[in-house]
Formats: C-alpha cells, structure tokens, sequence
C-alpha cells in the first residue's frame, strides 16, 4: 500500500486558492464584474442574434448520398414547404369552393410562392374522397422562413373550418411554429430548488446563493452559446438542454461549497470560507473536470450534431464552475455576517447532532454489507434490462402532443393514405433500371404504393418513391430499410441507394452503436485514471465506473418502459437517437460529482485515523444530508423539464433525474458503504510502480 504523507498546507497557494482569495478580497469588485460580464454578452448576444443549424451529415452512409445526389442535382435547392391537410367527414366534393377559397387566400400570403391544387391530381386525394392535402411552396430554405410567417399560414388556413370540415397543417415547419418554449419547466424547477434550499439552510438569504450563483453562469452561457453559433455548428435545442444541465450543475457546484462552509463555520475552527474552497471547492473543480472529460469523449463519436451539443454542455459546466470558486466567494464574503448569525441560529433549533441519522444507516449497512450490496446490484440490473430492447431514431409529428395541428395533420394524412405516407423510402438510381426497380419494390410484401420513377432536371438521376405498409417509426418499416438495402437492391443490375427519413434514423442509429465502444472506453478510461491519481487506489475508480455503467443502465431502462412501451400514459415510440449517448456523458459526469464529495471526505477521515470503518461512517454522516439535498435539486430541476412539450427534453429530464436519484440513494448511501466496508483498506491500495508513474491530484489540503 502506498504511503500517504501527512496533510499539511501548502507552502505556496495554488491557482484556485489565488483566484477564490482574490475574490474574497475584492468581492465587491468580483460581483460587479460578473454583472457586468453578464450584461455585456447578453447585449452582444441580443445584438448579433444567435446562427442554430444542425449538423446531420452521416458521411458514407446511404442516406447521406441520397441527399448529397439531390444538392448536387437539384439546382433550385432545398426550398420549404408546409402541407395543409383537410378532411369533410360528407365529402371534399360538397366543400370544393370552401377548399379553393382557401388556398386561394392562403397563396397571396407573404413568403409563400405556390400552393397546388389538391383536386388536380388523384394522388393528393384520397380514395373515399373525404381526405385532402395540398402542398405550400414557400420562397425561401427552411432555415430562412420566420416563425411568425408559418404561423400567420396555419391561422389563415384555419379561419376556413367548421364543423364537419377539419383543416390542419403539417410538416416540420409546422411543428416547429407550434412548439412552446420551455420556460415554465425551468421557473418550476428553480422554485422547487429554493424550496429545498430553505428547509436545509432555515434562511432564505443562504438559500439563494446556490441559486443567484447558477443563474448568473447558466445566464452568461446563454449569451456566449448565441455567439458561438456563429463560429460552430450549434443545434437549436443545445438552449435547453443546455440549461436544463446547467441549473442542476451550477446549484450542485454551489451547494457542495456552501455546505462545506457552514460544516466550517459552526466548528469554529480558522477561516470556514478558506477551508470550503480548499476541500469542497477542489473537489468541485475535479468533478467539473471529469463532466467536461465526459463530454469532450463525445467527439470521439465523430457525429456533427453531437459536437454541437457537447460543445454548448462544456461551456455551461466550465462557467458554473468558475462562478462557483469566484462569485460564490464573493457573495460569502459580502454577505458573510449576516448569513452567520442565520447558519448558528438554525443549528440552535435543531435537536439532533448533524449527521446522527447517517452514521447509523452506515453502520446499519456494514453490520451486513452483502444484503443491501446484492439486492441494490440487483434492483439496477433489473431496470437496465429494458434498455437491451431499446430502439432508437428520430422524432416526428407522430409523437407530437395531440393538440398539436402537425399531430392532427400526420394523423389524418395516416388515416386518408396510409400509415406509410407520412415517411416514403426514396429509393435512387444512377445508372439502374428503373422501370425494373419500381416493380420489384411494388411486390415487397412491406410496401403498399410506389410511385413512377421520376428524373432530376438534370437527367442524371432516377427517383422512386416507396410507402410504406407500416408508420416511419414502426419497427416493421427499419426492417423493410434493411431488406431492401441487404436483399432486394443487390439482386438489381445497377447502384441503388435507400434514403429518407426512417432511412436517415437507422443509419443514424447504426453510427452511434458502432463508435458507441470507443466513447465508453474513453470517457470511463480517462475518468478512472483521474480518480486514481486523487484516492491512490485501483479500486476506487474500478466501483465507480461499475457503479456508475449501472445507473446509467438503469436510467436508460426507465427511458425505455415509459416512452418506447408508453408506460404512465405517454406516447410510444422510438427514443431519440442522440438521447443515450447524451445522457451517458452528462450522469457519468455528474456521477461521479458524488463520487468525489462522499469518498474524498471519507479519504479524508482515512487519513487522519487509518481506520477504514470508521472513516466510511464519517464520509456519509458529514456528506449524506448534502448529496440528498444537492440530488432532490438536480431531480427536481430535471424531472420539471417533463412539463415541457418536447419529447426530447421530456426524455432527458427523466433519464438524468433517475440516474441522479439512483447514484445519490442507492448507490452513494447504500451500496458504496457496503462495498467499502468488504474491502477495508484494501479500497485504499495502489501498486508501487502506479504511485511512482501517476501525477499526485490533492482534494484534501488544509490542516
């Protein structure tokens, strides 16, 4: 075992005691400057505006070809287009003139450039005659079109109905003009996070520290996130996921300080801000680290729209933890008296020693640690079972709210045309026979129409359309992707690719499983290696990564019951493709935040006693009623974000508020103790020749 070295402090201060100390000597100075950091880039940001655009690009896949043969043949470009639906429970025949009045004055409205007449052509009339679409050409890419204009056409679209006559408007366009902002979900989830501050604190003063020091940096990436988009590809929906992450992170960060600080002040014993920033605050900044690491190994997966998002993740965390060892210093010092005299007059009132409750349930669990270690590994193994079935693609207005007119639309279309309709196969050829190909795809035992071939302006390119027996997000339909790539197509002379949206989801699914390997390696590989070099042991980081694999197993089990089997009522389908590897990054960062604050102050104790028992005890009773404070803030700052009505923030708030409230009660409180207790200080060992080789990280560095 290697030989630890007495705590001493250190003879010159680090870079994280220089700054925080500056703080603390100017705080004045400190607070001004961040309100002014603040007010700067969210002037600058409201000035320039913000550049989202997704990066979807799936290079050597066959989605990604068809679409690259249709940039580089199609010389009008990729213009916009929405789709009014209607439907006349008597007949379309009896509403004709209702129907062309309104397209007609639909077609004088601005940025539309063409509306077709669904009357001209038996395709876009359904066979009972009772369904009808007409697609509306807009004069610009879908990138360009205003909001406000898509909404002022689905308003006109809808003065024209009554009852019996049923008009709605799809389309992406749509659905992106009928979405809500989620501001409700992050105003409940501050709220309900002030709630619990006040109740562990008993002052509404030290409650909103935390709360003002995560405002402040989750507000202040905002505006450099706005900014950045127009250096780097930053998808639209980086916003919320963005400060979803950042509140929960930013009061994490701020709380674990702040606790520390109060533990100090009521021992009584040198400066309690000083002692925070050294203990917690280090430990803040090396669990920052491994979320940034965590993320950053999303480039390993080499998918633009995963870079984006990690990108804007990164900064968020990066922010929160400057704002934590800079802003939070400063408020303290500011506000320091006045905060004491509320911390000294809440312990008074409270009857029970601090951390009485903990060190009983630690010693409850070392009495007998092999019962709640195995049927704790047991019930997490049990909910990550789910995830093995798990079936991943992308969103569409099928999984829309149903109030919503693009669900009503994709419903009606699904209803007049087919379940198929609303995601065709496009099936493209450059050098084949065509007329061969839509014959043999016609008899396709999962295809129910396909359309004549059709060319290119150009000439060059033959374009077939197939639809679908099955909905776009049906199993049946990526399996008929694969036979018609795998089976059918390499029967035919000639290249024919598969392409479209279910087509663009499965290759998109397949990308990730493939280079899903290498980003676990990465990530838990350097992530180990950190704690390693911290606690000097093997097999600390070896629990943690285990530990942590299953929560985010278990979480991505509960992803999977509740939104692709539509458990608890919600809409099943396929869950987003992104979603696990997201999730994977963020709560394996975020895992191991608890991880470093319980075992470094049972590393700590160790130290200080050499008595394994006793030091796991201690770690749980100074640091249990924190995690579960910080856990119920981050769950509830999550699990608000399922008010929001976008199916992926609703997937994302509930994988990371199940995995936070599995890592902070079963795994930290319950499992980690009884791990520690089986290993004794065997948890504590580190060969010879790693002490020699890894770099010394100090958590603990005062007296």
């Amino acid at each position: 075992m290697a030989v630890d070295t007495p705590i001493r402090r250190a003879t010159r201060p680090g870079l994280l005691h220089r700054v925080s100390g500056w703080a603390m000597r100017h705080a004045g100075l400190a607070l001004v400057l961040w309100v002014l950091v603040l007010a700067a880039v969210t002037g600058a940001a409201t000035a320039v505006g913000a550049n989202y655009r997704s990066d979807n690009s799936l290079p050597g896949t066959d989605s990604q070809r068809v679409a690259d043969i249709f940039t580089a043949h199609q010389p009008k470009g990729d213009i916009a287009s929405v789709q009014i639906v209607v439907r006349a429970d008597g007949g379309l025949d009896a509403d004709k003139s209702r129907v062309e009045s309104m397209l007609a004055a639909v077609r004088v409205l601005p940025h539309v450039s063409a509306v077709a007449d669904p009357f001209g052509g038996q395709s876009d009339l359904s066979t009972d005659r009772r369904t009808a679409y007409a697609t509306v050409s807009l004069d610009a890419a879908a990138a360009d079109v205003p909001v406000d204009g898509v909404r002022t056409i689905i308003r006109r679209a809808q003065d024209f109905a009554r009852p019996g006559f049923q008009v709605e408007v799809g389309g992406d366009l749509a659905r992106s003009a009928s979405d809500s902002s989620g501001g409700a979900a992050e105003g409940a989830g501050i709220l309900a996070a002030l709630v619990i501050l006040v109740f562990l604190f008993g002052s509404l003063l030290a409650a909103t520290l935390p709360l003002l020091t995560a405002v402040f940096a989750v507000g202040s990436t905002v505006g450099l996130l706005m900014l950045a988009s127009h250096l780097f590809k930053v998808p639209e929906y980086t916003t919320p996921v963005m400060m979803l992450v950042g509140l929960g992170v930013g009061i994490d960060y701020a709380l674990l300080i702040f606790s520390r600080y109060r533990h100090e002040l009521l021992k009584g014993e040198g400066d309690p801000k000083v002692v925070a920033l050294d203990t917690a605050g280090r430990s803040v900044m090396f669990a920052g680290c491994t979320v940034v690491i965590a993320l950053l190994g999303l480039l390993a997966l080499g998918l633009g729209s995963l870079q984006g998002i990690a990108l804007g993740v990164t900064m968020t965390v990066l922010m929160t933890m400057l704002a934590a060892v800079t802003l939070l210093p400063s408020l303290l010092t500011l506000f320091g008296k006045r905060i004491e005299r509320s911390v000294r007059k809440h312990a008074a009132k409270q009857r029970r020693t601090p951390g009485d409750g903990w060190r009983k349930l630690a010693g409850a669990v070392q009495r007998g640690p092999w019962v709640p270690l195995v049927l704790g590994v047991v019930a997490l193994g049990a909910l990550s079972l789910p995830a093995l079935g798990m079936r991943l693609g992308f969103a569409d207005a099928g999984t829309d709210d149903p109030a919503k007119t693009s669900r009503k639309a994709y419903d009606l279309l699904a209803e007049g045309f087919g379940p198929g309709f609303n995601g065709p196969l496009v099936v493209v050829s450059e050098n084949g026979d065509a007329q061969l190909l839509g014959q043999t795809l016609a008899k396709d035992p999962g295809i129910a129409a396909v359309t004549p071939p059709q060319q290119t302006p150009d000439g060059k390119i033959t374009t077939v359309l197939a639809f679908p027996k099955s909905a776009p997000q049906d199993a049946a339909t990526s399996d008929l992707v694969q036979r018609l790539r795998d089976d059918t197509s390499p029967r035919l002379e000639g290249t024919y690719l598969v392409g479209g949206s279910t087509a663009a989801a499965d290759d998109f699914a397949g990308a990730v499983s493939k280079r899903l390997p290498i980003f676990v390696v990465v990530v838990v590989g350097l992530s180990a290696v950190l704690l390693m070099a911290v606690f000097r042991s093997v097999l600390i980081p070896l629990k943690a990564a285990v530990l942590n694999l299953l929560s985010i197993g278990a979480s991505l089990g509960v992803i999977t019951l509740v939104f692709q089997r539509g458990w608890f009522g919600a809409q099943a389908g396929p869950i987003e493709a992104f979603v696990p590897v997201m999730i994977f990054a963020i709560v394996f960062g975020l895992s191991m935040d608890y991880e470093v604050f319980l075992v470094s102050r049972i590393h700590e104790e160790w130290r200080r006693t050499k008595d394994a028992t006793a030091a796991v005890r201690e770690g749980l009773a100074t640091t249990g009623s924190v995690i579960t404070a910080a856990a119920a803030i981050m769950i509830v700052v999550f699990g608000a974000f399922l008010l929001s009505p976008d199916r992926m923030l609703k997937q994302f708030g509930l994988g990371l508020a199940t995995a936070v409230l599995l890592d902070a009660l079963l795994i930290r409180c319950i499992i980690v103790p009884a791990v520690l207790r089986l290993l004794g200080e065997r948890a504590w060992w580190l060969p010879r020749g790693l002490n020699r080789i890894l770099p010394r990280i100090k958590l603990e560095d005062h007296s």
